[in-house]
């Protein structure tokens, strides 16, 4: 697995099935905390379902400072989850990374501060129908782009990941394309910009304001 080092020091890998990086190149953690974390206003105690979980910066961000979290990680793809055990990452995030770095051997760890990540293997499009209805808070939505993987950004997927989100929940993502913002809205999501990182275009936030 070829990793990169982005701009802000963190490293991300690279695809070679989608021939892209999983992470924007002007830096892996300025994306997790202002497109994910930050722009979704993390609390404890709440219900997080990570999508394409990939390197795990989003999720074991969002445990920095944070008590009692309950994530759940969606993958198909079992090397990049072993390749957290040794990545490098800044001293910052360290401790955090460290305790989850087991997460491939484990698929579920809980932290001293009570935050736990669960790990659930296999096709997003088949796990989304295990998941409870109406449960999680906050959810960050992280594919490769639609280009690449246009299955993952379809008005099917947004409407299960809608159906398992509580009324009020807030999703996290980084494409603000037409087509996929009238998915997105089609889904029964009401759609804003998130931050623009990295680049000129702003995020996405999508909020679910009513129950189907």
């Amino acid at each position: 697995m070829k990793f990169v080092r982005t701009k802000d020091g963190s490293f991300t890998a690279f695809s070679k099935k989608y021939k892209e990086h999983y992470h924007s190149l002007s830096g892996a953690i300025e994306e997790a905390f202002e497109k994910h974390v930050n722009a979704l206003g993390i609390e404890d105690g709440m219900q997080i379902l990570d999508i394409c979980f990939g390197l795990g910066y989003n999720s074991i961000i969002a445990t920095k400072k944070h008590k009692k979290l309950q994530i759940v990680g969606l993958e198909n793809d079992i090397e990049i989850i072993k390749a957290i055990k040794n990545l490098t990452v800044p001293k910052g995030i360290e401790s955090e990374f460290t305790t989850f770095r087991d997460l491939a051997e484990k698929l579920e760890i809980t932290d001293t501060n009570n935050n736990t990540i669960k790990l659930i293997m296999g096709d997003a499009l088949l796990s989304l129908n295990q998941l409870p209805k109406e449960y999680f808070d906050r959810v960050f939505f992280d594919p490769f782009s639609p280009k690449k993987q246009p299955e993952m950004w379809s008005k099917e997927i947004f409407r299960k990941v809608y159906n398992v989100m509580k009324q009020g929940a807030k999703l996290s993502t980084y494409s603000c394309a037409k087509s996929i913002r009238q998915n997105m809205t089609d889904a029964g999501f009401k759609v804003m910009d998130g931050p623009a990182v990295g680049r000129k275009s702003p995020s996405t936030i999508g909020l679910k304001t009513h129950n189907p």
